[in-house]
């Protein structure tokens, strides 16, 4: 463990247990964590005073277990990870899920921020620059599935037939008058932002390092349409429908 480090990762289990519990469950008791992790009650019991030591829960025996603020956000930070990275690697390496959340689940503990910031960038670069696409990530599957080896065999070909999808794409834009916004995408699709056409919303995006370029995730929308919950750079968040139409975007 790191000496900037309070937990050890078994206890960030323990404490991102106890946050998506209560997230399912609204409350959280000991047998609860016992019952998700697979452990015994006397393992969650050390576990629970610990993390009540270091201020992450408030608890007591017999009683339901919270979460501080301090751990709330810590517990929200380990799931932050775990996502980026599981998406990561599902997403970018063509992974299957189970192999990616254990992976993840793995991870979490011991990856630093900067390098959570670059896997975002990377998975952001990768999706949303028109040099690469959705075409590079499916090229990469067929070469790992054909035990590293190219399946075209023809690289200027490639090149030739990236340049075309390029100006087609070049074209398709400069054609199209109609604009699409973050509040026209449906549940379930990505998009990514070409522009903020508002200039409290562009504030707002700003002080959280979103702009031009991000990739945006609609994962539901309130039954009168509004809020819009979303993802993006691995944070869940909720936006109003009167900020998202000055969210310019284009659906992947």
């Amino acid at each position: 463990m790191s000496k900037d480090k309070e937990l050890s990762a078994s206890l960030e289990d323990y404490l991102e247990a106890i946050f998506t519990i209560i997230a399912e469950k609204g409350a959280v008791r000991a047998k609860d964590i016992a019952a998700k992790l697979n452990v015994k009650a006397g393992s969650v019991t050390i576990a629970l005073k610990s993390l009540a030591q270091t201020g992450h829960i408030n608890y007591k025996p017999y009683e339901v277990i919270t979460l501080t603020p301090k751990g709330r956000q810590e517990a929200k930070e380990i799931v932050r990870k775990r996502e980026i990275l599981r998406d990561f690697f599902v997403e970018i390496l063509g992974a299957d899920q189970d192999t990616a959340e254990q992976g993840a689940c793995s991870m979490e503990h011991v990856i630093s921020e900067d390098l959570v910031k670059r896997l975002i960038c990377f998975t952001e670069f990768i999706q949303a620059c028109p040099r690469c696409g959705n075409d590079i990530i499916k090229k990469f599957q067929e070469y790992f599935d054909k035990n590293l080896l190219c399946s075209s065999g023809n690289c200027d070909g490639c090149l030739t037939e990236g340049i075309g999808r390029l100006k087609e794409e070049k074209q398709r834009l400069r054609g199209s008058s109609e604009e699409i916004t973050l509040s026209d995408i449906p549940i379930g699709s990505k998009c990514v932002v070409r522009r903020l056409k508002n200039s409290t919303v562009l504030k707002r995006f700003a002080e959280m390092g979103i702009g031009r370029g991000a990739v945006i995730e609609v994962e539901r929308v309130a039954p009168l349409g509004d809020p819009i919950e979303v993802k993006v750079r691995g944070y869940h968040l909720s936006i109003r429908k009167d900020e998202a139409i000055y969210i310019i975007v284009e659906k992947q």
